[in-house]
């Protein structure tokens, strides 16, 4: 009887509760000492300012946090497809009458309030999928089912790469962590991966030594297919090392030739044993990846406009970009993280921020500030911060009992990846600048409240885990 009813008993999440409020009291701070102006230390309690603006979303997004806790969770099910519609009219108007920021179409500005529905589109976005895969109990495998799915996520992030935005719609396809916990075969997993694997490669070395890779790595898998043993390895093994000495010594259209008449030896191998099927799969690949290879820096050199192609150069080849052009902002955002050390300089000492020497650090370079400020310490500190919350987003998932809260939990986990790992690895030079904010810390209202009540729902999502139906 007793067990009973404590397992009946509602309780918060206090680790979740606890993580919230200290990344946003964290991200106050950091917006305070990034925006402070000794004339006006009190800029943050007038609206009117960035640095009031930011403090007003504080409250707003606290109030609406807490707000969540007290609907019934069944309303998000319920609301999720017609939220999910408003979000995506507001996606077609802002293309139409928004007000233009940083050359992206992407905010409704009423004064000096703005509005950016693409914040709140991953939320919505996040309640449709959720409720869409546990309404239908049909496998994720069955094609309507996986299609439909992806169009619920694909269809948003289209509109707002037209802003254009491609920050903000790359994070849509965190869904598919979603997708894949639902059952999705690993093998879409592995054509992604394939894919970013040869885009980068395309850039990053020549045309021709991507091709030599590609056909050594046919050669590896029709190889070790055929023997099934060590020999299999070993003849592999000898392959790539003369395919990779002739391309060191210019000859690639040799080590091309030799390589495709080996594949073309191991196709024989396969054909006359009768497993034909291995062979045509591989050279099917084959010739899409080497397509896409040339695609890829064709697309570059003479599509991509020079300010995108210094995005790619920056993150890829950043030998030749600019150092006071394209590459300032990210020898500024590491120049200030170093500059930190162990410890820090101290809040409101950091000199690269009091003087401004890194663009937009109140926004997506907010790291730099915890950085130069706080050190290896307060940077630690934050990344486990922002672990404990994705690991307890991925618990509540995995706890409950339905099928809704478990798709919602994992929905918002993967979106606070994508935006954690991009914005630390852009500001690092780890990965390209695309303009992802920081969770909860960087300074932006419609972000800030959105993450509010996106984790305030999980939560309000979590006192129900106990339920059965």
């Amino acid at each position: 009887m007793n067990r009973r009813t404590n397992t009946s008993k509602k309780s918060i999440d206090w680790v979740v509760l606890s993580v919230y409020f200290s990344l946003v009291v964290i991200g106050w701070f950091m917006v305070f000492s990034t925006l402070y102006n000794e004339q006006n230390p009190t800029a943050f309690l007038d609206v009117s300012t960035p640095l009031g603006a930011q403090t007003l979303w504080v409250f707003i997004s606290i109030v609406a946090f807490l707000f969540t806790l007290t609907i019934d969770w069944k309303f998000w099910n319920t609301i999720a497809y017609p939220l999910y519609g408003l979000t995506l009219g507001l996606l077609v108007l802002v293309l139409l009458v928004g007000k233009e920021i940083n050359g992206a179409k992407a905010w409704f500005s009423f004064g000096f309030f703005s509005f950016q529905p693409a914040e709140w589109a991953k939320f919505a976005t996040a309640l449709a999928v959720a409720s869409y895969l546990s309404f239908y109990k049909k496998a994720i495998t069955e094609t309507q089912v996986f299609l439909l799915a992806v169009f619920l996520f694909l269809g948003p992030a289209l509109l707002i790469l037209l802003q254009p935005d491609f920050g903000s719609s790359l994070v849509f396809f965190s869904f598919f962590l979603l997708l894949y916990r639902r059952g999705m075969s690993p093998l879409w997993l592995i054509i992604g991966l394939s894919g970013s694997a040869i885009f980068v490669c395309s850039l990053v070395f020549s045309p021709q030594s991507v091709i030599v890779f590609l056909v050594s790595i046919a050669v590896m898998i029709l190889c070790v297919a055929a023997y099934q043993n060590f020999n299999g390895w070993l003849i592999s093994l000898v392959v790539i090392g003369v395919s990779t000495f002739l391309l060191l010594q210019g000859e690639w259209v040799l080590a091309v030739g030799g390589g495709l008449l080996v594949l073309a030896y191991f196709f024989m191998v396969h054909f006359q044993k009768g497993n034909y099927r291995i062979g045509i799969l591989v050279f099917i690949l084959l010739f899409l990846s080497a397509g896409f290879s040339f695609g890829t820096s064709y697309v570059f050199d003479n599509v991509l406009k020079p300010h995108q192609q210094d995005r790619v150069n920056v993150w890829l080849r950043p030998e030749r970009c600019d150092p006071r052009g394209s590459l300032y902002n990210l020898i500024q955002s590491k120049l200030a993280i170093g500059s930190g050390g162990f410890a820090g300089k101290g809040f409101l000492q950091g000199e690269m921020t009091k003087l401004n020497y890194v663009p937009e650090q109140s926004t997506d370079f907010i790291f730099t500030t915890i950085g130069e400020e706080q050190g290896f310490i307060g940077s630690l500190g934050v990344i486990l911060l922002f672990t404990i919350l994705l690991v307890r987003c991925i618990f509540i998932a995995e706890r409950s009992h339905l099928e809704f809260i478990r798709n919602y939990g994992y929905a918002v986990a993967g979106i606070l990846l994508v935006h954690f790992t991009f914005n630390l690895g852009m500001t690092m030079g780890i990965l390209p600048v695309v303009g992802i904010p920081l969770p909860f810390i960087s300074k932006g209202g419609s972000s800030l409240l959105a993450f509010s009540m996106m984790v305030g729902v999980l939560l309000k999502m979590d006192m129900a885990r106990y339920r059965t139906s």
